[in-house]
């Protein structure tokens, strides 16, 4: 008989029905986007960092800034016997595999140090640095001595490009990561994948081997087998890698053993990074704060300190969804409650004779407060569905137009995939580096926004139901009935 009753008085209120459920609808469902926008563009976030960080990494330790000037910039010396000289014009070719002059390294001690401590499950080392190639034409030196001990007034030396007597030089520049090739679950190789040829393995330390990035790779026609220049020596390319995520690239042009690396650039153990993975995400705070009171002069960062550094569109549309879009919410939500609440005390006044009747052949306060309060529960459930239905249609149609935005990140030491990316773009080194990725924008759902979404509907009822069982409740059976006699 309650259900019944339910149906015959919801059917014979459909405008307070369709609007309290309208109201809440359009509620829901703006909490509903709202909130998968957030987690899309929180994930576009990690999309962006995923090359830099590591998708096995917690903390990144670098060492301190170095003082300007100090270590001083490249140089490139060539003695006499420099360089092969034909019909006049000596082609010079020179590799310097070094680290950045404004950033400072760590002794590779630090790696077992910071593994020792509570709450690090894995950490390991690797030497970022960057490779220059200094190559060109200019005129045979001795040919300028010669002529300037014969009779005055001789012609100047031929040579140079086209025999044009001057110089041509250029100056190319690719990132180079070693890393520990026994422990690669942490750190920048944690977030790639090999397509052709094989990973770096434990039987490669002090082997000239080294992976390429795939971008790198086939901007400058580099296979499987081909040897590269690396700091002078030659180097055989075992591997090509790719990003796990489509949307960003690998945190360098080239990756060879750790050692190898120390070794060409003549930085015996030390390393640039150390790469720590929490053994919980509950303990990261506590372990960067013990990495910082046990290590001297180290920066020690999270993956939310590197967060706060990316910018442009990216953060501008975390800006909003965090603030505008969450207050509107509250703010649609509080009115569609509002309105729910005083349409049901609008009815329940407007029942007045209703209730006075039931109460008087018997209704409990109980009873009648069940009644209204079904009824807001069944407008409720149905504000619900059909704003569960608009919130998916949303998601759905920004999924299917994909937007993309852009982000900077702002890192340190490690170069991005683009041809000659050393640090500050010109490969002498420097202390940032900025990267631009496009991602493109998902808003996923989940199982909670559309559990969310059902507790809001079922409480938006419950709290516009007590209200209007409180207003019945109130209400004298002979004063009811005497109010409309």
């Amino acid at each position: 008989m309650y259900w019944t009753y339910l149906r015959r008085e919801l059917a014979g209120r459909k405008k307070q029905t369709i609007i309290v459920a309208v109201g809440l609808a359009v509620a829901i469902a703006l909490v509903i986007v709202v909130n998968s926008l957030s987690a899309g563009v929180r994930d576009a976030q990690a999309q962006a960092l995923e090359s830099v960080y590591g998708v096995g990494t917690d903390l990144t330790v670098t060492g301190a800034a170095a003082e300007p000037g100090e270590g001083g910039g490249q140089r490139f010396e060539f003695d006499s016997e420099a360089g092969e000289t034909t019909d006049g014009t000596t082609s010079v070719s020179q590799s310097r595999l070094t680290a950045d002059f404004m950033r400072g390294t760590l002794d590779a001690s630090t790696i077992e140090s910071v593994a020792s401590l509570h709450g690090v499950a894995a950490a390991s080392g690797a030497l970022s640095l960057t490779n220059i190639t200094f190559s060109g034409e200019m005129p045979d030196r001795s040919q300028m001595q010669q002529g300037g001990q014969g009779e005055a007034g001789g012609e100047p030396p031929s040579g140079g490009p086209d025999g044009a007597g001057g110089s041509a030089f250029d100056l190319n520049s690719f990132t180079v990561l070693g890393i520990d090739p026994e422990d690669t679950a942490v750190g920048p190789l944690s977030a790639v994948e090999v397509s052709e040829g094989r990973a770096l393995d434990a039987s490669d330390a002090g082997a000239l081997v080294a992976v390429v990035d795939a971008t790198y790779a086939t901007t400058n026609e580099i296979a499987v087998g081909d040897t590269i220049n690396v700091g002078g020596s030659d180097v055989e390319v075992v591997g090509i890698i790719t990003s796990t995520s489509s949307d960003a690239d690998t945190a360098a042009n080239v990756y060879i053993p750790l050692d190898v690396a120390q070794s060409l650039a003549g930085l015996e153990d030390v390393v640039s990074t150390v790469y720590v993975q929490a053994t919980s995400a509950d303990q990261i705070e506590a372990v960067q704060a013990e990495i910082e009171g046990s290590v001297a002069d180290v920066t020690v960062s999270s993956q939310s300190d590197l967060a706060s550094t990316v910018s442009s569109s990216l953060s501008s549309a975390s800006s909003l969804i965090t603030n505008l879009g969450t207050w509107l919410s509250i703010l649609v939500l509080a009115v569609a409650l509002a309105l729910a609440v005083l349409f049901t005390i609008s009815g329940v006044t407007r029942r007045t004779r209703e209730f006075g009747t039931l109460k008087a052949i018997g209704w409990s306060n109980g009873r009648v407060v069940g009644q209204v309060a079904g009824e807001s529960v069944i407008q409720g459930l149905i504000g619900g569905a059909i704003g569960l239905a608009v919130g998916l249609a949303g998601i759905g149609i920004i999924n299917l137009i994909s937007p993309t935005i852009s982000s900077t990140s702002s890192t340190t030491g490690q170069g991005g995939s683009g041809q000659g990316g050393g640090p500050m773009g010109g490969g002498f080194g420097g202390m940032a580096q900025q990267t631009a990725t496009d991602v493109v924008l998902h808003a996923p759902v989940t199982l909670w926004v559309v559990a969310a979404a059902v507790g809001i509907a079922i409480a938006g009822g419950l709290i516009a139901g007590a209200f209007g069982g409180w207003r019945a409740a109130r209400l004298s059976p002979a004063e009811a009935l005497r109010s409309v006699g």
